[in-house]
């Protein structure tokens, strides 16, 4: 059985990502002294909503990549998707959180977070069943 040497580099840097998007959120709430909820101030809800979605994607990312390392995949593929997901995150994470919002970078953070959960997912179940 393999060891996790590389996914835990992807781990702790969106780590670091999910550690920043908090404290904006946190100064926001701070700034405009609203301790629950929105408070309908909506770049509180926008930063709210970039948190959120960082917090909805990466686990499952994180996990199916760990899971690849585990089973064995070659680290050069592991780094490839720890960077497909990375920068999937940071690029929709810009986006969303810019104002107006860049839907381009939204959508293609989208596009490279969806496609490193296929291609981990694909990965996975063919280990699991060959």
């Amino acid at each position: 059985m393999s060891s996790l040497s590389i996914s835990p580099l992807y781990a702790g840097l969106i780590g670091l990502l999910y550690i920043y998007l908090s404290f904006r959120v946190i100064g926001r709430r701070r700034g405009a002294k609203i301790s629950v909820g929105d408070g309908n101030d909506q770049d509180l809800l926008k930063r709210i909503r970039v948190h959120g979605n960082l917090a909805e994607y990466a686990p499952m990312g994180l996990l199916l990549l760990a899971m690849a390392e585990l089973q064995g995949a070659p680290g050069g593929v592991i780094h490839a998707l720890g960077v497909m997901l990375l920068a999937g995150r940071l690029i929709h994470a810009y986006g969303l959180a810019s104002s107006p919002q860049i839907m381009r970078f939204r959508q293609l953070g989208m596009v490279l977070t969806f496609l490193m959960l296929t291609l981990t997912s694909l990965a996975n179940i063919g280990h699991a069943l060959f």
